[in-house]
């Protein structure tokens, strides 16, 4: 699960929990309020609240939201059994029910009796149980069918990197593939072969596997004390490229054990990891996404429906052109443009390939010849730009972010560019960034690289704002346009 869609989990199950306690609170009123009779019932719906009672209250769902906090209801449960989770629900809600009780004695709640928090204790265990089982339920249909997994390399073929590996094939609902292990080769490997897995690179062709494959996390399973540098070496060059590095917390050789799905999260640490961004901010940009590229396809609705007629008419082919393009953690998406060359434009590339004019393994020609009438119009003022918002609607992409580049340019990058031009991977595409703001086509890739690379390491809420304002004028200018 990607952190953003992570994010949105935690809060969204902190949001339900919340109301479900609520609700349960209000089921065990009830009760009470039917044995006092009618003229109760009526009397409690015009009672007026004191403020002693609501801030009470307030302090009660605070408190219950901590215990569920404390005791790991927010955390991944990935790999934990659905017994545990309904175990842990049982006996978050045990606590919160001690503590209505303690509430009650304090402030002499008159209606909390045992038969009260029996009805809470029961109707708040059996709410938010089968809410999180539920979910749970779909999230496995869901990853059984290959969908929210990611990729993992194990470095290191250690019996214990070996067990937790067995584990992961048989069960699709957590979410993980084990691409492979990278290890030199040592007298174990024969072992890691008869368990059905094989060596995909040694330490040396690690850096050339990363560059080539899609690797969302890497598992070191290697012995601290005897290969404590090249641990080293392999996280900063994860970190480098983004990639979630993850640690074997047993690896010292102290009791040796099979790693279970029940204690999977546990036996994890995460000492390093790249600059992907996470918590609130990633929200409000996912938020931000969606809203503004909302009200921007409605407010330009009319104009790319006629830009869409002026194709048609002007040359023969479809309206869009579509094209896959590299996107988060290396993933291929389609991005939508309106066309601006010929319809066989890809074809021609290689004709005028000695044409290009941009260094790095970009290619810009600022008279291309495949360009149509209207194209050129098109890409001077961005509009070509526009079908991209549906894009950003999708999740493919965001409106401020690292532009998404072309199999054909990410092919020269992985074969030429240094490992720290790939740290642009770790965050989703973007229709503009600081490359867009900055000159476009006419500053040198090298630069480019870095921007993107800068905007990485320093991203915020304000510098997408900041990128926003910026693009219009830039735009208007019609500057670095190609």
């Amino acid at each position: 699960m990607s952190t953003f869609r992570r994010q949105i989990f935690v809060y969204s199950f902190q949001l339900v929990d919340l109301i479900l306690l609520v609700l349960s609170f209000v089921a065990a009123t009830l009760p009470v309020l039917f044995q006092q009779g009618t003229a109760s019932f009526t009397e409690f719906l015009g009672l007026k609240i004191k403020l002693q009672n609501f801030v009470a209250f307030v302090v009660l769902v605070y408190l219950w939201r901590a215990v569920f906090a404390v005791m790991g209801l927010y955390g991944s449960k990935r790999h934990t059994s659905r017994k545990a989770e309904a175990f842990d629900v049982f006996k978050a809600t045990s606590i919160c029910s001690i503590i209505l009780i303690s509430f009650s004695l304090v402030l002499r709640f008159q209606m909390v009796d045992a038969q009260f928090v029996g009805v809470f204790w029961a109707a708040s265990t059996i709410l938010i149980a089968g809410t999180r089982l539920s979910v749970r339920t779909v999230l496995r249909h869901f990853r059984a069918k290959g969908q929210n997994y990611r990729n993992m390399l194990i470095v290191g073929s250690n019996p214990r990197a070996i067990q937790f590996a067995k584990n992961v094939p048989n069960h699709p609902e957590w979410g993980c593939t084990v691409t492979g292990f990278a290890d030199d080769n040592w007298a174990g490997a024969d072992d890691l072969q008869a368990q059905g897995f094989s060596v995909v690179c040694d330490f040396a062709g690690l850096p050339a596997f990363l560059r080539h494959n899609i690797i969302d996390e890497v598992m070191i399973a290697l012995p601290v004390r005897s290969f404590h540098e090249d641990a080293s070496r392999i996280a900063k060059l994860c970190q480098e490229q983004g990639i979630i590095v993850r640690m074997l917390s047993d690896l010292f050789d102290l009791r040796p054990q099979p790693v279970s799905a029940a204690d999977y999260d546990t036996r994890l640490m995460t000492p390093y990891a790249g600059p992907t961004p996470h918590g609130w901010p990633v929200l409000i940009k996912r938020a931000l996404d969606v809203a503004l590229s909302s009200i921007a396809l409605l407010v330009l609705s009319p104009a790319m429906i006629l830009t869409a007629i002026l194709i048609k008419l002007t040359s023969p082919g479809p309206v869009f052109f579509v094209q896959k393009r590299i996107g988060l953690n290396k993933r291929n998406f389609s991005i939508y443009k309106f066309r601006t060359m010929v319809v066989d434009a890809e074809a021609k590339m290689k004709e005028i390939e000695h044409l290009n004019e941009a260094s790095g393994p970009v290619f810009k020609i600022k008279r291309d010849p495949r360009i149509t009438a209207i194209g050129a119009f098109l890409r001077k003022t961005s509009i070509d730009e526009l079908p991209q918002l549906f894009n950003v609607l999708t999740g493919d992409m965001s409106l401020v972010g690292p532009r998404p580049l072309s199999l054909r340019d990410y092919d020269l990058l992985t074969h030429s560019g240094p490992d720290w031009q790939r740290c642009r991977f770790s965050v989703r595409p973007g229709i503009t960034c600081l490359w867009q703001v900055n000159g476009r086509s006419s500053i040198p890739f090298e630069q480019w690289m870095e921007l993107d690379q800068q905007y990485v390491q320093k991203w915020s809420i304000w510098l997408d704002m900041q990128i926003l304002a910026k693009t219009i004028p830039a735009v208007l200018r019609g500057s670095g346009a190609a």
